[in-house]
Parts: C-alpha cells; structure tokens; sequence
C-alpha cells in the first residue's frame, strides 16, 4: 500500500475512535493488532493484543477517562509507519481528575490494517490524574511544628 493509502487508513482509524464507532475501529484493526501503552499508575497501560484486547481497551477507556482534542493531530509517514502527533485535555472519571497530554501514536499498517499502535504519552501527567485522595495532605505549618517540637527534645 502506498504512505497516503496508509495515511488515509490510520485518519479513517482515528475518526472511528472519535465516532465510538467500535466497530469501525475493529474493521480497520488487523485481527492480532497489538497496542502498548506504556506506564504505571493509569489503567489504561499495558499491552492489549487483537480484537478482543482492542475492545477491552475501548471499553476500559470509556469507562475510565473523558478525553477531547483541541485541534486536529498532525500525521507524518514513511512506508509503513504513520506516526500521529497530538495534544488531549481529559479527566480521569474516578478522581474528577484533569490531565493535559501531548502525545505520539507509532503506528504500524499491514496490508491495510492497523496492525501495532505504540503510544507515548505523558504518563506522570495520567498517573497524577489517576490518584486517589487518600488522606489530606498535612498543611506547612503544621509539618513546620513537627520539626520544630522534634528540635526541642
């Protein structure tokens, strides 16, 4: 398949996920697609591998994050690798949590299906986002009177 054919198959991809037309996405995902995402701390990290992988993914992340983007991402290619370049504003559902993320997809197309996505995100940026509150955090003052009453013994 020629770069704009590839093209063309990662932006049909990328407006199916905007859609939440999963089966769009399904169709244009080769049956063992692999998508990594990297880090720890955000639940959507981890590698999810074919169609059932996919779906999971799509499910947890629907049910986990609300995401919008800004401005359309930019798409740079070369063989069969489209790398798309973007930027997303979200909250994180169980923390009420806001996260900005400039992030890069490395895909890979194989006979004119997505088979391999790698993302790269700002993984501190979700990871703080995904946070609990477990208990309030101690006010200066008060730690300063720690050390201090800690000085005097």
């Amino acid at each position: 398949m020629s770069i704009q054919e590839n093209v063309q198959i990662v932006k049909e991809f990328f407006a199916a996920m905007g859609g939440g037309d999963r089966q769009g996405l399904l169709a244009l995902s080769a049956e063992d697609i692999e998508w990594i995402i990297p880090g720890e701390d955000w639940p959507l990290a981890g590698t999810h591998r074919g169609h059932a992988g996919l779906a999971a993914l799509l499910q947890k992340a629907s049910d986990t994050v609300e995401t919008s983007f800004p401005k359309p991402p930019e798409f740079v290619a070369q063989g069969d690798r489209v790398l798309v370049v973007g930027f997303a504003r979200g909250r994180v559902k169980a923390t009420n949590k806001t996260f900005e993320d400039d992030w890069v997809f490395a895909i890979t197309v194989r006979n004119g299906k997505l088979a391999k996505i790698r993302e790269y995100v700002d993984t501190q940026a979700l990871a703080r986002a995904s946070e609990m509150d477990v208990s309030p955090r101690p006010s200066p003052s008060s730690s300063m009177a720690s050390l201090i009453k800690f000085e005097k013994n």
